[in-house]
């Protein structure tokens, strides 16, 4: 696979360095520190004051569940302002943004507007009152078409500006961190984190020993190890950055992860059905399995659909996968970081890195992640149930509708930058180390789901 954009974290080879004053506002890490927190804070203030601005901002066709086209008409009808706010607030932060990173303007602002038009276009179809049925997810939709474009029409040198993989997802992740609330973690309770933190640990290092096992780069089964184990693509990236891995690991451990998340949105439902299990044991089976939030989401939903308690199959599937399971991104991201610094560094440059180095390999924006946390942690904590509700609907709402749009550009921009043709350089080896931690995975997420903690999934 390949992609012009430039790896900004991990570093493929040459001296170690130490962090300057510039990273501050060079690199993709801490812009998307700056601009998720600057989001956040903003998010605060105006829901403190009252106002909805926000709210309007993130504006989303994807929740609008239209049957015609007059439905799709009358929504952007009534909208069409907040949208093109929407898209000049974007423009201007990423554009801004870039063009300190050193990003020619002319032509990432052309390149962008191709990426928002592609992306309202896969939200839109994403709001079909059926598509959960098709599992017609934005994400899933927008990595397709983008994989199929990129590999059968050539597409020019100036698009590559704008598909900032790594910047869309770091800053996702930071907004994601909003929608986290520590009491909602709290919510999780012993046994979903038990069973989140058994999975991610089992998963990880079995797909990572036998990708050693089958001669594969150390780092390479860091990247695809916890791509599996936790949440797929942003996972992947967190990864690589913490382990110098390089680009076409990362990319790797991307497709693996598309591909099998795909797999399991056909597999998980039907077998769940075929094994009768209780809405909450299948979206928790769901929770332990899946590699990609999106994709869980719709399954869980269609299972919980089909057995009548979609609301128990989604809240499993949330404190098991979105709740459980993520947070080990920022885990695995300084445990990598040490093992990379202090053991297999010291090991090839024949000397010990300073410790200054595992700062400057971790990524920042898992920082940011927690920050984003603690902020709304702050605003929603001993509340009444009433306040909660509404910061749900006008802070936590609205925050994650961007985050929303952040990774959607990401995963447009991953299909764009793909190409399956050099898919052949990396073999059958990763393929096959992750399919078997994937067995592994989803048999212990069964037995776990269903029978180990059987009691207090069946009860949702």
């Amino acid at each position: 696979m390949t992609t012009k954009q430039s790896w900004n974290e991990a570093s493929e080879s040459g001296p170690v360095r130490q962090t300057n004053f510039s990273d501050f506002y060079l690199k993709e890490d801490w812009w998307a520190i700056w601009l998720g927190l600057g989001i956040v804070v903003l998010a605060v203030i105006l829901f403190n004051s009252g106002n909805t601005l926000l709210k309007s901002l993130a504006v989303n066709p994807g929740g609008i569940k239209w049957k015609s086209a007059d439905d799709i008409a009358n929504h952007f009808a009534a909208n069409f302002q907040w949208y093109l706010y929407q898209f000049a607030a974007w423009l201007v932060i990423f554009g801004a943004s870039c063009r300190v990173m050193g990003i020619s303007l002319a032509k990432f602002i052309p390149g962008f507007v191709i990426i928002y038009v592609i992306s309202l276009a896969m939200f839109t179809i994403s709001g079909w009152a059926d598509a959960q049925k098709y599992n017609l997810e934005a994400p899933l939709l927008a990595l397709v078409l983008g994989l199929v474009i990129a590999n059968l029409i050539p597409l020019p040198g100036w698009l590559d500006s704008a598909l900032r993989v790594e910047y869309y997802v770091k800053l996702g992740i930071v907004l994601l961190g909003a929608t986290f609330p520590l009491t909602l973690i709290a919510t999780a309770g012993p046994i979903a984190l038990g069973q989140a933190t058994f999975i991610s640990v089992l998963t990880c290092l079995t797909i990572f020993f036998l990708g050693r096992a089958f001669g594969l780069d150390k780092r390479l089964c860091a990247v695809i190890g916890v791509g599996g184990a936790v949440c797929g693509v942003s996972a992947s990236i967190a990864i690589a950055a913490s382990v110098g891995a390089r680009k076409e690991d990362l990319y790797t451990s991307v497709t693996l992860v598309v591909v099998w998340a795909l797999i399991m949105i056909l597999v998980l439902p039907f077998a769940s059905q075929a094994l009768g299990l209780s809405a909450g044991v299948a979206g928790a089976w769901i929770g332990t399995s899946e590699f990609a939030d999106a994709a869980g989401f719709a399954a869980a939903s269609a299972y919980g659909k089909m057995a009548g308690n979609e609301e128990g199959a989604i809240k499993a599937f949330t404190l098991m996968k979105v709740i459980g399971r993520d947070l080990w991104i920022g885990i695995w991201s300084l445990v990598f970081a040490f093992i990379a610094t202090m053991k297999w560094e010291r090991t090839e440059l024949g000397a010990k890195p300073g410790a200054g180095e595992i700062w400057r390999r971790f990524p920042k924006f898992v920082i940011g992640f927690f920050i984003a946390s603690a902020i709304v942690t702050l605003i929603t904590s001993g509340v009444a149930a009433d306040a909660f509700k509404k910061a749900q609907v006008d802070l936590i709402k609205p925050i994650g509708s961007l985050r929303g749009w952040a990774f959607l550009f990401c995963f447009l921009s991953i299909g764009l930058t793909t190409r399956f043709r050099e898919l052949k350089a990396a073999g059958m080896k990763p393929f096959l180390a992750f399919t078997l931690g994937v067995a592994v995975n989803v048999a212990a997420g069964y037995y776990l789901s269903a029978h180990f903690f059987g009691e207090y999934w069946s009860k949702l």
